[in-house]
């Protein structure tokens, strides 16, 4: 039996979504297509091996958390700096978007974009700074790698 299996993220809410999508041996390239026309209309698509599934669900499928997660940390980080929660954010929701548009339209890795706000002894360095002294790649890297274990276990 054809199976198609499919994990969108919740920006298909706002036809901004990405779905990774996973065929079986008995799909057929018309059923694949098929499923890829359907799912295009929330987003984009990306194909994806069955093995992949949970790193996949980490990823994406759980991947809008992350970044709300992040524009909370900015909001508040804001008010706290005195800016009105809806400047705040403005600001943060703002920057999000500029920044997610930036890297899309570049092709650029982030890590180079990111070099490129980081001027040596400015304001993006002292922060980075913070961040490296955290260890916060490898905070992430750790919660994302939590996620698709997390999967694992729920598929089993």
């Amino acid at each position: 039996m054809p199976i198609i299996r499919v994990m969108p993220n919740t920006p298909a809410l706002v036809l901004e979504g990405v779905s990774g999508m996973s065929a079986n041996r008995h799909a057929s390239a018309e059923d694949v297509e098929t499923a890829r026309r359907i799912l295009s209309a929330m987003g984009s698509v990306v194909l994806f091996d069955e093995a992949d599934l949970d790193a996949v669900t980490a990823v994406s499928g759980s991947g809008p958390a992350y970044v709300f997660y992040l524009a909370e940390a900015m909001i508040n980080a804001g008010v706290q700096l005195g800016l009105s929660m809806e400047n705040a954010r403005e600001l943060a929701v703002g920057t999000l978007k500029g920044a997610a548009a930036l890297m899309e339209q570049r092709g650029e890795p982030p890590e180079d974009l990111r070099r490129k706000v980081t001027s040596p002894g400015g304001t993006t360095e002292a922060a980075i700074k913070v961040l490296d002294t955290d260890d916060t790649q490898a905070v992430i890297v750790k919660a994302i790698e939590a996620a698709a274990e997390r999967s694992r276990e729920l598929s089993e």
